[in-house]
């Protein structure tokens, strides 16, 4: 499987906005476990996801925000 964008820059800005929130509380102490767990992993897909433009859930529901390519 190729991974091809299918995030669009809207998609990716609040991804990327969302991971730093939730990993600078769960840095700051803000969660407590087992929600701090969570919010690691959430934050760190989140970013990661926002930063490559690729969601591999997207891909697996056939879902595309990307703008259609021609």
């Amino acid at each position: 499987m190729k991974l091809q964008t299918n995030e669009n820059s809207i998609d990716r800005t609040i991804r990327i906005a969302l991971g730093v929130i939730m990993l600078a509380m769960a840095a700051a102490g803000a969660v407590v476990a087992p929600w701090l767990y969570l919010a690691w992993i959430v934050g760190a897909l989140a970013l990661v996801t926002g930063i490559v433009g690729f969601c591999p859930l997207y891909a697996i529901l056939r879902i595309s925000t990307a703008p259609a390519r021609r």
